[in-house]
């Protein structure tokens, strides 16, 4: 079964199970597994750091066929808390693998350049910047990064994982005073993003050059010098998937990649 769900990380410890810490995982499977009366296990697309939040996550789970799939958000809505929701349910082929077999993740980033700071209504999601940002800059500096890198300058390092990425969209856009940063790739290593973010940030307020960033991309450790993006900033908004009948072939390249390198 694929859950596509949403949350506000705000009070969340991040997606993965942690002993003695609220995660978006551990309320998850904690309240289906109440509801349906079975254990439950997720698999996601994207483990989300603490405080990061998610429009368009999606997962998979196991379940028996007499799970009734279609009423099962209307179930988890009466049980699960206000900062997390499963707003859809589906059967798919037994191919499918929320991590395994997505083409691609997006993420947004919100950053408000107002001199008051961001919205008081948005100021979950959105980083309030004290300085004016400079849109060119931003969209130069971001375009010297797309395509195939290794990104261990903006990734933290995991013992005997690739940090090789292909980073497909990088781009900004303003809308009045905030800025949106569109990340895509296809997949990302553990704080990428809000590094990406921090490194442009500081070309936008106009302490580094539009060089800057692309320059750490020669670098074999992650850089002192940049500084990572607060969370609250940070949405995964779509996960992309094959066809149904490319799913196992996608699933395999990516095991490939993944998990023999790790």
């Amino acid at each position: 079964m694929r859950l596509d769900l949403a949350y506000d990380g705000t009070d969340f410890s991040g997606w993965a199970r942690q002993p003695g810490r609220r995660t978006v995982c551990g309320v998850l499977e904690d309240t289906m597994s109440t509801v349906l009366r079975e254990d439950v296990t997720l698999t996601v697309a994207g483990r989300t750091d603490a405080g990061v939040h998610a429009a368009g996550q999606v997962a998979h789970v196991d379940l028996p066929s007499s799970v009734d799939v279609e009423g099962l958000p209307k179930r988890l809505a009466r049980a699960l808390p206000p900062d997390v929701r499963v707003f859809a349910a589906r059967v798919v082929p037994a191919a499918f693998d929320a991590r395994f077999s997505a083409l691609r993740r997006h993420y947004e980033y919100r950053v408000s350049d107002a001199p008051h700071g961001a919205h008081p209504l948005r100021r979950l999601d959105t980083l309030s910047w004290p300085r004016p940002l400079d849109l060119t800059a931003l969209n130069e500096a971001s375009a010297l990064l797309l395509g195939e890198h290794d990104f261990c300058a903006f990734c933290r390092r995991r013992e005997g994982a690739t940090t090789i990425r292909e980073l497909q969209r990088l781009e900004w856009a303003r809308d009045g005073d905030v800025l949106t940063a569109f990340v895509s790739a296809d997949a990302f290593c553990h704080s990428m993003v809000r590094s990406l973010v921090g490194a442009l940030l500081a070309v936008g307020e106009g302490r580094k050059p539009p060089s800057w960033p692309a320059s750490l991309l020669s670098l074999t450790a992650r850089s002192s010098q940049v500084t990572v993006a607060p969370p609250h900033g940070l949405s995964l908004v779509r996960v992309d998937y094959p066809a149904d009948d490319e799913l196992a072939a996608r699933a395999e390249v990516t095991r490939n990649v993944r998990v023999k390198t790790i």
